[in-house]
């Protein structure tokens, strides 16, 4: 069931334009449709306790392999995910897609599963407590490959993209019937707080990414803190 909301949010996707400094717009549940289906329907389509909600793909992470915070390694080895990933249909030569031939590491994925990992030791046993998702599948980028990020769109872009995500989110949530929602990063959180304004459980702990200080200095230690505080690890 919740593919079927993926399918229905790229649909939905493929109708919007984004203007410059977006050149490009890569969706990985098309063209890396084959492991992101498997991801979704093993890890992300039963009630679960807590979800970890991200923002968007990142260009070496779930823009390769179709799964969230993808690191390639990381969604091989431990997560069990892999497939055929073919070319989006219109790419930046700046950042091409060759999905599980990718041989740079993504440091948020790395550091949000290689968290799982060594918490949880097996895929199953994390997923059994947690799904992670990201709010939007797409991933925009400059002429010269530069990241854009959904949060600097125009608003009059902003208000499309994000109604089309808002409904997804929710579909997403009645399936999941989390107990807790988990945004990684303010971003995230402001968006699980506008999707779920009755929720009495929404927090957020520091996104993984290699630009925030504070991650860089023990990003681990922090989410575990903040998962202990919610009682979420033991």
């Amino acid at each position: 069931m919740t593919w079927q909301i993926y399918e229905d949010l790229s649909t939905e996707l493929a109708k919007l334009t984004f203007d410059a400094p977006v050149t490009h717009v890569y969706n990985p549940l098309v063209y890396a449709g084959e492991p992101a289906r498997a991801y979704v329907q093993k890890f992300a389509s039963k009630k679960v306790r807590a979800i970890l909600l991200g923002m968007n793909p990142g260009p070496w992470g779930m823009a390769q392999t179709g799964v969230p915070f993808g690191e390639v390694n990381l969604v091989r080895d431990f997560i069990g995910i892999g497939g055929h990933v073919r070319k989006p249909d219109r790419e930046n030569p700046k950042r091409p897609i060759v999905g599980f031939d990718c041989k740079r590491s993504e440091v948020s994925g790395a550091r949000l599963w290689g968290f799982a990992r060594d918490r949880f030791v097996t895929a199953e046993a994390f997923f059994q407590r947690f799904s992670v998702l990201n709010y939007c599948p797409l991933v925009f980028m400059e002429a010269s490959g530069k990241n854009f990020t959904p949060d600097k769109l125009r608003k009059s872009e902003q208000s499309a993209l994000f109604a089309a995500c808002d409904d997804a989110l929710k579909r997403t949530l009645v399936v999941l019937d989390p107990e807790f929602l988990i945004g990684v990063g303010a971003f995230a959180e402001e968006c699980l707080r506008r999707v779920a304004k009755t929720h009495k459980k929404i927090s957020r702990v520091l996104h993984p990414s290699p630009a925030s200080p504070k991650a860089n200095a023990g990003w681990a230690e922090a989410v575990a803190r903040d998962l202990k505080i919610l009682g979420l690890l033991d």
